[in-house]
């Protein structure tokens, strides 16, 4: 039986967090997100060219039969031909820009109760797609009705019949993923992989064949039970980015872990962890493959360097655990300045052994400038 609830914050709260339980084939999942996003965003398949649409379809179909089945249950949703070339039927909603985030793995062999872990702090702009356009472009940014990108994020258990359990957290594409973990404890995490760079998506981008940048994690989650079998599905798949690149945190149950990272002229780079922890901000770490050789941050570099030199030193000190992890992503954290729009929204911890992803979300700024945030959430990727 399908759930739907909100879990954390509310019409007072900058944040609403609805967390959506599926199961079932993978045509009534899909029918089940088209829904949901007809509902909440009154989304609806849009025009495509056909040539393009129907070459998407042959590249799902051959190389990711999970979502190709995920769209035929859109199209059942909107009770349109699923053969049509001309409607787009995947992106349930507006793909967005990215912002600053810090990652973290930490192996089992150096934590304090033998435990594998990894974490995610998911920093993000605070205002609505039009005003960051204004933004961005230099214009005045004027207030409204419009909510802002982030201010309804989903996470999205699904049990499927035929394939990998999962539980994902999304800003706002419901058939894609920021981070999240699968039944066997394959977890993945997004951030942008060079911040000085990151350009918005224009407005002319079009769905292209293979793997967005935002349904990259689903891929990997839908299609992988370790590390070694995600390099592996990467290097064989098509990918393309909407404006800003982004890079990967992938890592497994069995202590194994790497970044995926896109480079110049196509190239793809893996970097392995290292015996210890392995630690990703906003910059390439193909370029700076040694943390104590970083650059001094700029204006433009949004902290990618400090946030990169203060977590490998927190983390690489003593035993981590559970709740020195916490601290150290604590630490790599937005500071609150009523000026600036954005705030680390939602801070991650994925446990490999228990399969299990804890997220604590951003509500809102308190009057002394600290952050009014919910409890920690726990939520499963284990079949029940």
């Amino acid at each position: 039986m399908n759930e739907n609830s909100v879990v954390a914050g509310g019409p007072d709260d900058f944040l609403t967090v609805r967390h959506l339980i599926l199961s079932g084939a993978y045509s009534a999942i899909g029918h089940a997100l088209a829904e949901e996003a007809r509902t909440r965003a009154n989304w609806a398949p849009r025009r495509i060219d056909p040539v393009v649409n129907r070459a998407r379809w042959t590249w799902f179909e051959r190389n990711w039969p999970q979502q190709h089945a995920r769209m035929s249950g859109v199209a059942a949703a909107f009770d349109v031909d699923p053969e049509r070339d001309d409607l787009c039927l995947d992106g349930l909603s507006g793909l967005p820009v990215g912002s600053g985030c810090s990652a973290v793995y930490c192996p089992a062999a150096g934590s304090a109760d033998g435990r594998g872990r990894m974490g995610r702090n998911y920093d993000f702009f605070t205002m609505s797609e039009r005003q960051l356009g204004a933004a961005l472009a230099g214009e005045e940014i004027t207030p409204g009705d419009d909510l802002p990108m982030a201010s309804r994020p989903y996470v999205i258990t699904t049990y499927p019949d035929d394939g990998l359990a999962s539980t994902i957290l999304t800003m706002s594409t419901l058939d894609s993923a920021m981070e999240g973990i699968n039944e066997a404890g394959l977890a993945v995490a997004l951030l942008i992989a060079d911040v000085q760079a990151a350009q918005p998506p224009a407005e002319t981008d079009a769905p292209q064949v293979g793997i967005d940048s935002a349904q990259l994690p689903r891929f990997v989650l839908d299609t992988c039970e370790n590390a070694e079998q995600a390099k592996q599905a990467l290097l064989g798949a098509k990918q393309y980015y909407h404006g800003a690149q982004l890079h990967y945190l992938i890592a497994d149950a069995a202590g194994n872990a790497f970044v995926w990272e896109p480079g110049a002229n196509g190239t793809e780079h893996i970097i392995e962890a290292p015996h210890g922890p392995l630690c990703v901000t906003n910059h390439p770490l193909h370029r700076y493959p040694d943390v104590d050789e970083l650059p001094a941050d700029t204006a433009e570099s949004f902290g990618t360097y400090e946030r990169a030199r203060t977590l490998t030193k927190s983390v690489s000190g003593a035993p981590a655990s559970g709740e020195s992890l916490r601290e150290s992503l604590d630490e790599v954290a937005t500071k609150i300045q009523p000026e600036e729009p954005w705030r680390t929204l939602w801070r991650s911890v994925f446990d490999f052994e228990a399969r299990t992803m804890s997220t604590r979300f951003y509500l809102g700024d308190n009057a002394d400038g600290t952050a009014r945030r919910s409890e920690e959430l726990v939520f499963g990727a284990k079949r029940p």
